[in-house]
């Protein structure tokens, strides 16, 4: 004779209660903590996330590029001059001077080289990047003056789709502030430079996500990289002091002497 079959309530009860017991005598570990502010970034490796652009095909166009050499020697990003038929540095409404476009090999970086020049902006050195690490973008987003502040918080690799195929690691910055007339994208703002609080160059904007308020740009040893290859010598000036209160107006200054400046491709 079957014993008498126990009552789905019953079943379903004894299964609750054992995983109670279960899970009151299982040792819980701690989350992991989180990466905090302030602590260095990892060097880069084949392990960052992956970042994916698609270049659009060249075209004229504008975007921003900086001086970091007097006698006439300008950083942008690659995609803002390559394959421009005229490149041309805006010294005022309607008036240029013609620049000279060197691309750096396998780099997401364009070289400029013009008649005469603006006083250089110094190249960061090769030192520990913190998480959290105040940074400030100062060009010419839809090519009216404006700047964007962030907070750097990761390495990560950039993968460029476009005319070819290219790679690169970047540094990856939280957006935190812009200014107010600047809507949607920072479009323009593609070769500023990203500025650290002592106004040195922590690298080249040549990326953004704008849904995620990220920036990429590229780091200081590919900047220097660029310029020992192109046998330029960075500016040994001391850089400007910026803080939450003065990036807007250390940004205007920049671009009133022309250290930071709009670049225009014209025909391709």
């Amino acid at each position: 004779m079957k014993p008498p079959r126990a009552p789905d309530w019953l079943v379903y009860l004894a299964v609750v209660a054992g995983l109670l017991v279960l899970a009151i005598g299982i040792p819980w570990r701690k989350p992991t903590p989180e990466r905090t502010a302030g602590q260095p970034l990892a060097p880069a490796s084949l392990f960052d996330p992956a970042i994916w652009v698609s270049v659009p095909p060249p075209g004229p166009g504008a975007g921003t590029a900086f001086s970091v050499a007097d006698g006439g020697v300008w950083l942008t990003a690659r995609h803002v001059v390559e394959g421009c038929a005229r490149t041309v540095i805006v010294t005022a409404p309607g008036h240029g001077v013609a620049a000279r476009v060197l691309l750096a090999p396998g780099r997401e970086t364009a070289i400029l080289f013009t008649h005469g020049g603006a006083p250089a902006l110094p190249i960061a050195p090769n030192e520990v990047l913190r998480r959290g690490q105040k940074a400030f973008q100062p060009g010419f987003p839809a090519a009216r003056p404006g700047e964007a502040a962030s907070e750097l918080t990761r390495r990560a690799r950039l993968w460029l789709g476009g005319r070819a195929l290219r790679t690169e690691p970047v540094l990856t910055f939280a957006e935190t502030s812009r200014s107010p007339d600047i809507r949607g994208t920072l479009a323009g703002l593609s070769g500023a430079p990203v500025l650290d609080a002592q106004g040195r160059v922590l690298g080249v904007m040549v990326a953004e996500a704008p849904r995620r308020r990220r920036i990429y740009a590229t780091t200081p040893s590919s900047v220097r990289a660029a310029l020992a290859e192109a046998k330029v010598t960075p500016s040994e000036a001391v850089g400007e002091a910026v803080t939450a209160t003065t990036w807007r107006s250390v940004s205007d200054s920049l671009r009133a002497r022309l250290s930071v400046a709009e670049v225009e491709c014209l025909g391709s």
